[in-house]
């Protein structure tokens, strides 16, 4: 291997071939931390998409200034990245294309796209109403950039989005409600949407009383991690006809073969496939350069989450 000023490890051969035209000096190994490191030393790692926070604990043997994953949550890292590293996670990567899917989720469900498919494969023609989009009121629960995203596109469909986060605050938009108004809020919305990072706080924050806060007929949407929904009151609610569900993420993941929640109709379920879109290689590549820039710089790099 030629003399390195910055070295950066890729674990598909997809991102190794997208990373053309570095500056002069940066060196582009492969390593999907299934084994030992290439090398004793690393400078930016970057981490297998969806792969286990497992594989974290490889970097025990590697010296490295970076550890890049290729997504935007991060529960579970904490516990076993080795101590004295830097984690960044990536935002800015997966935004577009989770708040696409959330909206696909929600007019399929708004408008009976998975009936008209089960009719067509039937052969009939089932012409019926269905709720519109427009004029609903959503209740965004989380309102990081993903949140902020999906909220840009239902404000296009001429929706009311009213917004929770963490804290309250006002920005342009208008106001931001504190998580502590969630009960007060669930009554009032048509579609919830769940974009809230894995916490121990949000662990199964849709339980059995959040579900039962809402509105009958309403629709629940989450796009967070699985084990923020309770699976049996999810099932519960659902299998009743009082709740429309759609699912991009579920608990267990992946759901296994003949669930229960796969039977039922008034339920969607996407296979975890928010990011998973044409969008995600360029914009990571994106991120990495810019990564790159900053460290051959000197300088900070961006979307740092942890440090240990």
């Amino acid at each position: 291997m030629p003399d390195a000023s910055l070295v950066v490890s890729v674990p598909v051969v997809e991102l190794h071939d997208a990373l053309v035209d570095l500056p002069g000096g940066v060196v582009v190994v492969h390593w999907a931390m299934e084994g030992p490191a290439p090398q004793e030393v690393i400078d930016i790692v970057v981490q297998p998409y969806m792969g286990t926070v497992a594989s974290l604990g490889q970097l025990a043997s590697v010296r490295t200034r970076l550890v890049q994953s290729q997504s935007v949550g991060y529960d579970g890292v904490a516990d076993v990245l080795p101590a004295g590293l830097v984690f960044a996670n990536a935002a800015t990567v997966h935004e577009t294309s989770t708040a696409e899917l959330t909206l696909a989720l929600i007019l399929a469900s708004q408008r009976g796209i998975a009936d008209f498919v089960r009719a067509q494969e039937r052969g009939l023609w089932a012409r019926a109403p269905y709720p519109s989009l427009a004029d609903r009121t959503v209740l965004l629960v989380g309102y990081g950039g993903v949140g902020r995203a999906i909220e840009s596109r239902l404000l296009a469909f001429e929706t009311t989005v009213v917004r929770l986060a963490r804290r309250a605050r006002r920005d342009e938009r208008g106001e931001v409600h504190a998580m502590e108004s969630l009960h007060e809020l669930l009554p009032q919305a048509d579609i919830v949407v769940v974009c809230v990072p894995l916490t121990s706080e949000t662990t199964h924050l849709i339980d059995d009383s959040f579900l039962s806060l809402m509105r009958d007929g309403s629709l629940l949407v989450n796009v967070a991690r699985g084990p923020v929904a309770d699976t049996q009151a999810l099932l519960a609610h659902a299998t009743s006809g009082r709740l429309r569900v759609a699912l991009d993420v579920t608990d267990p993941e992946p759901l296994p073969p003949g669930h229960p929640l796969f039977a039922l109709t008034n339920v969607l379920i996407s296979p975890h496939v928010g990011g998973l879109s044409s969008a995600m290689l360029p914009r990571m590549v994106r991120l990495l350069r810019v990564q790159i820039d900053r460290m051959l710089r000197g300088e900070e790099p961006i979307n740092v989450v942890l440090r240990t």
